[in-house]
């Protein structure tokens, strides 16, 4: 085991009633979980994401923490949170990265893995 390890789960959710297709806006919500599966307590910094529609639009978005906060994870320790995102088409992709300081004062990236935003099947995918 990687002492400075995350399993990252994400449940994505289209959300019709605040969507308008007639005007290409399609909103979806995600559930992110962080797990701590290393050996050491670390941080969560920042966040990177990539967001993708069908038309190839592609948005970068930056910022520190997640929705407001930047948890201390330790060993076995999990936090989740539900943010949100919209797309102009009904369909599209997000992937990115969270940034963490570990309390020994390493830095490590751990990537979140690419998930899919589809209006149209109403999937949950993990």
């Amino acid at each position: 085991m990687s002492q400075y390890q995350m399993r990252i789960d994400v449940v994505p959710q289209y959300l019709p009633d605040q969507s308008d297709p007639e005007s290409d806006l399609y909103v979806f919500s995600y559930t992110i979980t962080i797990e701590n599966t290393g050996e050491v307590a670390a941080q969560l910094i920042s966040r990177t994401w990539n967001i993708n529609d069908a038309k190839g639009q592609h948005d970068k978005v930056r910022g520190l923490g997640v929705v407001g906060h930047q948890p201390l994870l330790k060993p076995g320790q999990s936090f989740q949170y539900t943010s949100g995102s919209h797309l102009r088409t009904p369909t599209g992709t997000m992937h990115g990265s969270f940034f963490f300081v570990a309390v020994d004062g390493e830095r490590f990236e751990v990537d979140i893995p690419i998930f899919v935003l589809d209006a149209l099947s109403g999937q949950r995918l993990h």
